[in-house]
């Protein structure tokens, strides 16, 4: 099994990628979430992968945390989710937003994820509801406190529940930060630039 490769990224048109490892290009598929923070091609890349093997197919997907990888296992365990819907999930909210969903019960915003109908976002709410809490980045499963995450993590997670997009809260806390800097610090830097 295939948990993690690290490799050049080479090639990247959505949803597929492919990373070479020291000279097998492997191709994946993977989230827009991965896609967002992926860097250029010809960089390196390390990414959780997540092996898939049906009768006539064999696929590997992406991603670049654990937290998604776990998010696009977990929902899958619902029945009538593959892994399309999963990908849909993860390119249609962040970690967080998804277990929010979840946890308020919010069938009708998950019913504006592409392929998520109210009847598969009711069987969602309903079978995932009691893990929902453990998906969110920066709880450990089945403890609930907060990891502490790197400074820059943190920002991004506090500009997105300020109301910014994921793409548009990472944009804005990576410009913002400096060496060093903790996460009160870029948050500031980032809300004052947007200001300008």
């Amino acid at each position: 099994m295939i948990g993690r490769l690290r490799g050049i990224l080479v090639h990247k048109q959505p949803p597929w990628l492919v990373v070479d490892v020291h000279g097998v290009g492997y191709e994946l598929e993977a989230p827009m979430s991965t896609f967002y923070d992926l860097p250029e091609a010809g960089r390196e890349v390390a990414l959780f992968t997540h092996y898939a093997q049906k009768e006539d197919s064999v696929s590997l997907y992406g991603f670049l945390t654990e937290a998604e990888r776990r998010l696009f296992r977990d929902v899958q365990k619902v029945s009538g989710i593959g892994a399309k819907i999963a990908l849909a999930i993860l390119s249609g909210a962040t970690v967080n937003q998804f277990a929010t969903l979840v946890q308020t019960g919010d069938v009708t915003a998950l019913t504006r994820i592409p392929g998520i109908g109210k009847k598969t976002a009711e069987r969602i709410v309903v079978e995932l509801r009691d893990r929902a809490a453990d998906l969110a980045v920066g709880t450990v499963p089945g403890v609930g406190a907060p990891v502490p995450a790197d400074p820059l993590s943190e920002a991004i997670v506090a500009l997105q529940q300020l109301g910014y997009k994921p793409a548009e809260a990472q944009k804005m806390a990576k410009a913002a930060a400096s060496e060093g800097d903790p996460a009160e610090t870029i948050i500031r830097k980032a809300l004052q630039s947007a200001l300008r």
